[in-house]
């Protein structure tokens, strides 16, 4: 993907890379209704990030069978850990693709640095790696990605169809999905009923 291509060779981050994206009561797009979207790489060519928020029906021992890493038999005896790792929808592009998120304990040559403790890894080896306990500390997956083109999310804030604040790893990693949404904006001392539906601040 060139926006995570052309992150890996610049040495800057994007003044989104590492935030939440929150997605406002008047979202346009139903795909993203209450979607809380990670952000992996912004430049002036766009935006690229993952749905953290929603997840697939797919679990990970049968995504390790699909994928060929494992038969039947290995995916039945599979840590706990890692037969409960959750499978997110991390967007709706590319959705046979899939990305993993996760602490920066963990590196290959193709982890990109989001941040300095966060990384993004899209290979099989990771998936090898916490099917067999030698993953990273903390990690999430997600099938497909959120993408924007130049300028298009910075139009889409500016209209006030998302929020934004700094991520914060122990609600980015932890297993509590239903609320996510809730309890991100109340990290930021907001209400969901004081939120406006029209342009300006919250």
């Amino acid at each position: 993907m060139d926006l995570l291509r052309h992150k890996k060779m610049a040495a800057g981050r994007g003044f989104l890379d590492d935030q939440f994206l929150i997605a406002m009561p008047g979202m346009k797009d139903d795909r993203f209704t209450r979607s809380v979207i990670y952000i992996c790489a912004h430049s002036d060519e766009g935006a690229m990030g993952l749905v953290i928020n929603q997840t697939q029906q797919m679990l990970f021992p049968d995504l390790l069978v699909q994928l060929g890493i494992m038969n039947e038999q290995e995916a039945i005896r599979l840590p706990a850990q890692a037969r409960d790792f959750v499978v997110r929808n991390g967007g709706p592009v590319d959705r046979s693709r899939g990305f993993v998120l996760h602490s920066g304990d963990y590196r290959v040559e193709s982890s990109l640095a989001v941040s300095d403790d966060i990384c993004l890894t899209a290979t099989v080896d990771i998936l090898r790696a916490i099917s067999s306990g030698r993953g990273p500390r903390h990690a999430l997956m997600a099938l497909g990605y959120s993408g924007w083109g130049a300028g298009q999310l910075e139009s889409e804030i500016a209209e006030n169809g998302w929020l934004t604040c700094p991520a914060n790893a122990e609600l980015l990693f932890d297993t509590d999905i239903e609320r996510k949404y809730d309890r991100i904006l109340a990290s930021i001392g907001i209400d969901l009923a004081h939120l406006s539906l029209a342009a300006g601040h919250a």
